[in-house]
């Protein structure tokens, strides 16, 4: 990398003296791409494979359903406030031991959450786990883009891409069987050996380059100066919109006082943020979120195409689990291992992708993956409620061909031809896109899904009136079976009534389906119009390029 792609017209400050050679760290770059990915699996796993054991958690720890439900939560809140802080506290402690601090806090809290006695407790534990969880993917990915160069860093964000794609549709698959075999408290016991394993390697194998070395000393020249206002409004805002987001659908959203009340808060808290960190900016301060970045257009539409990947990723992760439980009557390991083809395919395509992107021009690359998971899910609504378990598997498989195209090329846009003193707040703020993509996609999909089941409810209700000749015809074969099978009995007036409580469910039943092809059509859609997007951005060949932009 050249001494000339480590300076930016747009930093807030002069960055510390570039070195005039490409730093290569002591150990194999390959071991410190394998090391640092270990742990970041097990974070993003994390963020799912609760889910299905909520039932036994509650039924553990002698709570309701819906308190059960803060689990996922907690942990949600404390990963959204951590992940856009972790460039900034980087600045003041080193990559390393900040990466290490987070993998010690993720090992205690993961162990102190399997040995919680009470509902309270576990949800204060898995609040320290979402904290120290959410500054390991955005660490692995700066440190692999600062060991690899560019023309390399497609092969080593493939490495962070199957980790950060695959993990999601493992978590319910595994949580389901350790849940059904053997206790929830393993699906946290789990974590602690691969914490140890993982402080271990990363004290032994990863180092800090020059230009981090360098801002640290220079940080603490100027003293310890947090920028807690900063902090303030950074944890308020993405706190209260992931709380409205994961609590939106549930509460009945703005008919609910308190998800108002965060709704103002979120909105709010984000526009003085923002107005805050121009200031520091200004001013000539470290900002916590470095928003000159938005200045770049290939970085901002890779902001915006990673919000949407995670949108539609985390989305579809979830509908197809919930479509064959619900709907075809799967159990959770079953629904889990639906989607595990659709991880095996991405494991075998993202080493190809990774080849690739380092030979082509990367948007030609994204904007298949886009396309291919487009017309993957626009063919998912041939689905129906006869619909076989390999057709559905296939379909995954499809729709993951696709994702496979994606999050490795976007992250190389993301980073090309930034300095290396950006790549933390790169790497922190395209995390957070993915992130929040993931949540609005989320409650999207529970959204959508309980409205359009009511639309669709209300509307094939109005065919199946007493004076409809086929519901007539239904009523009278179907009170004439069970009358005749029962005998004495079943009474004409009981069949009649037991008749129209069959037809009710099947209206419910073909409702919901229309409900479920309703959201998988919006993903197709949002998928199809980041196709043309693509193209704003400026050419990138492996790794390359953009840098003015």
């Amino acid at each position: 990398m050249s001494a000339a792609t480590q300076t930016s017209p747009i930093s807030m400050q002069a960055p510390a003296k570039a070195p005039t050679t490409v730093w290569k760290p002591r150990a194999n770059r390959w071991a410190v791409a394998l090391t640092v990915t270990l742990a970041t699996f097990m974070e993003v796993l994390d963020t799912s494979i609760a889910n299905v054991a909520l039932p036994h958690i509650a039924g553990g720890l002698g709570a309701s359903a819906d308190e059960a439900t803060w689990v996922l939560t907690s942990y949600l809140v404390a990963n959204a406030v951590i992940l856009p802080m972790s460039a900034y506290l980087t600045t003041f402690m080193g990559r390393k031991r900040f990466y290490m601090i987070c993998v010690l806090l993720f090992g205690i809290s993961s162990a102190m959450c399997g040995l919680a006695p009470s509902l309270p407790l576990l949800i204060f534990f898995r609040v320290l786990q979402g904290a120290g969880g959410g500054g390991l993917a955005p660490s692995e990915q700066a440190i692999l883009a600062d060991t690899f160069e560019p023309k390399d860093r497609g092969k080593a964000f493939a490495i962070y891409g199957i980790a950060v794609v695959c993990a999601p549709a493992i978590g319910p698959t595994l949580g389901g069987y350790i849940t059904d075999n053997f206790d929830w408290r393993w699906i946290f016991f789990i974590n602690i050996p691969v914490a140890i394993i993982s402080l271990f390697l990363t004290n032994r194998i990863v180092e800090d380059p020059p230009h981090i070395v360098n801002e640290v000393k220079e940080m603490q020249k100027k003293g310890l100066n947090l920028d807690f206002t900063g902090f303030f409004l950074l944890a308020i805002g993405f706190g209260s919109l992931e709380f409205v987001l994961d609590k939106g659908q549930e509460d009945d959203w703005f008919g609910s006082q308190i998800i108002t009340t965060f709704s103002v808060l979120c909105i709010s808290s984000l526009i003085l943020l923002v107005l805050w960190e121009m200031r520091q900016i200004r001013i000539g301060h470290k900002p916590i979120l470095d928003l000159t970045l938005f200045k770049r257009r290939n970085f901002a539409i890779a902001f915006l195409l990673m919000f949407v990947l995670g949108f539609c990723l985390f989305g579809s992760t979830v509908l197809i689990p919930q479509f064959v439980q619900s709907m075809l009557g799967y159990t959770a390991e079953r629904a889990g291992l639906v989607i595990s083809p659709g991880g095996f395919g991405i494991i075998l395509l993202m080493p190809l992708v990774g080849f690739l992107v380092a030979k082509v021009d990367a948007r030609f690359l994204v904007a298949y993956g886009f396309f291919s998971c487009s017309v993957a899910l626009f063919v998912m609504l041939t689905l129906d409620l006869d619909v076989s378990y390999g057709y559905v598997a296939w379909l995954r498989v499809f729709q993951a061909s696709g994702l496979a195209f994606l999050f490795v090329p976007i992250s190389t846009i993301s980073f090309a031809g930034m300095p290396p003193g950006k790549n933390n707040d790169v790497s922190g703020l395209t995390n957070l896109a993915r992130n929040i993509g993931g949540s609005v996609g989320t409650a999207f999909l529970v959204t959508v899904l309980a409205r359009r089941a009511q639309y669709h409810q209300h509307r094939l209700g109005d065919h199946l009136t007493a004076s409809t000749l086929s519901m007539q015809d239904q009523m009278a074969l179907m009170s004439r079976y069970l009358h005749d099978k029962g005998g004495m009995v079943y009474s004409m007036a009981l069949g009649r009534g037991m008749a129209q409580g069959t037809l009710m469910r099947q209206l419910i039943l073909h409702s919901t389906m229309l409900a479920y092809l309703d959201v998988i059509k919006c993903f197709a859609t949002a998928m199809g119009l980041m196709v043309p997007i693509v193209f704003f951005m400026t050419k990138v060949k492996g790794g390359r390029g953009g840098g003015g932009h």
